[in-house]
């Protein structure tokens, strides 16, 4: 499989396979294709696994394109003003994204949950507490929101980061929800009152602008029902 990103704002990944390849993606991802790829809906993999995509943000069934008779094309473009983003997947070499990121995948690819360990805070935590890991062998895109900044954590080298702005990190790096200290910082901080504590080894991928970030930005200026 070949690929090119293409765009800025709104980008897109065409993909380029030869023939019988596959790509999994959720469902409405798909842009434009050839007329040789061939769909099948399906919960791949089971209704265990269907429920954990679930979870974590995703569609209970995905979809897998073939190529057949020869070489194909299919493209998925991402839904929000971001960055697409593709990352080779293999064992010991797996990925934790934020929730609904996973755009789409080489036909080896595994989606499954990723939980905070520490439940009781990931629990008020919201998007930092359920993500999504990949694992298996192929190529990810993963759709991110705003620009992307990137950083290499050394083994146990900290950063502290706004909930929601954490789009991406190696499954070798740990992260905790916690709680901002102190009361007059919860209430008067405007800041929220979680960030997520990130510790390395690994490399993480932040995100400038999030999705929920946006919408309670534009919430004052929607009109409400009477």
């Amino acid at each position: 499989m070949k690929y090119q990103i293409l765009g800025d704002t709104l980008p897109v990944v065409v993909c380029q396979l030869e023939g019988g390849e596959k790509m999994i993606t959720e469902s409405g991802s798909m842009s434009w294709m050839s007329p040789n790829m061939k769909m099948e809906t399906t919960s791949n993999g089971g209704i265990g696994k269907a429920l954990g995509r679930m979870f974590a943000g995703e569609h209970i069934f995905q979809n897998i394109y073939t190529a057949q008779g020869g070489e194909g094309m299919i493209a998925f473009a991402s839904s929000f003003p971001g960055s697409v983003r593709a990352f080779e997947i293999a064992p010991g070499k797996e990925m934790i994204f934020q929730k609904s990121s996973f755009l789409a995948g080489e036909a080896g690819i595994q989606l499954s949950v990723f939980f905070n360990k520490k439940f009781a805070s990931g629990l008020f935590g919201g998007e930092g507490f359920i993500m999504q890991k990949l694992s298996g062998q192929g190529i990810a895109f993963a759709e991110f929101d705003g620009h992307v900044v990137e950083y290499d954590l050394a083994p146990g080298q900290q950063i502290v980061v706004d909930t929601g702005y954490l789009a991406a990190m190696e499954a070798t790096c740990s992260m905790e929800v916690k709680s901002v200290p102190g009361v007059k910082n919860m209430l008067f901080g405007g800041e929220g009152i979680f960030n997520t504590l990130i510790t390395g080894p690994g490399r993480i991928w932040l995100q400038t602008m999030p999705l929920s970030n946006v919408a309670g930005v534009l919430r004052p200026y929607m009109p409400t029902g009477n």
